[in-house]
């Protein structure tokens, strides 16, 4: 996979760690923020039970009701990017890089109102803060 043709709404940084590492790194930076942790999917292994070949890749799901409520109740749609989700994964070249969504794209994708900005505006300062610490 090419880290040349970035997906529409994607932001990605480099990690400074493994995989493995940097979603751990993650997951202690939402549990030390009480933010709830429902799933840690390993791509790899799943390739692996399989018998493909994959580079390590895994996506932490996180949230909070209190955060996404309000934006379901703006737009009951954006129940299908929420929880949230980062992917860490690794190219071909061995960069370990950390991928999540701009929580503000996903605001114009669902066509939120201007009265949740507030919350996108805590959101993205959050997730920015949480991909930095874990790929720091």
């Amino acid at each position: 996979m090419s880290t040349e043709r970035p997906a529409d709404g994607l932001l990605t940084i480099a990690s400074r760690h493994t995989v493995k590492d940097t979603i751990d790194r993650l997951e202690a930076e939402l549990r030390a923020r009480g933010i709830t942790v429902f799933a840690r999917i390993d791509h790899a292994a799943g390739a692996d039970s399989v018998g493909m070949p994959l580079q390590p890749t895994e996506v932490l799901i996180f949230g909070n009701p209190k955060a996404g409520t309000p934006l379901m109740q703006d737009a009951q749609s954006i129940g299908i990017d929420l929880p949230l989700k980062v992917l860490a994964w690794e190219d071909a070249s061995g960069r370990v890089m950390l991928s999540y969504n701009d929580v503000r794209w996903l605001a114009r994708r669902h066509h939120l109102g201007n009265g949740v900005e507030p919350q996108v505006a805590a959101l993205t300062g959050l997730l920015t803060k949480l991909a930095e610490a874990a790929a720091a």
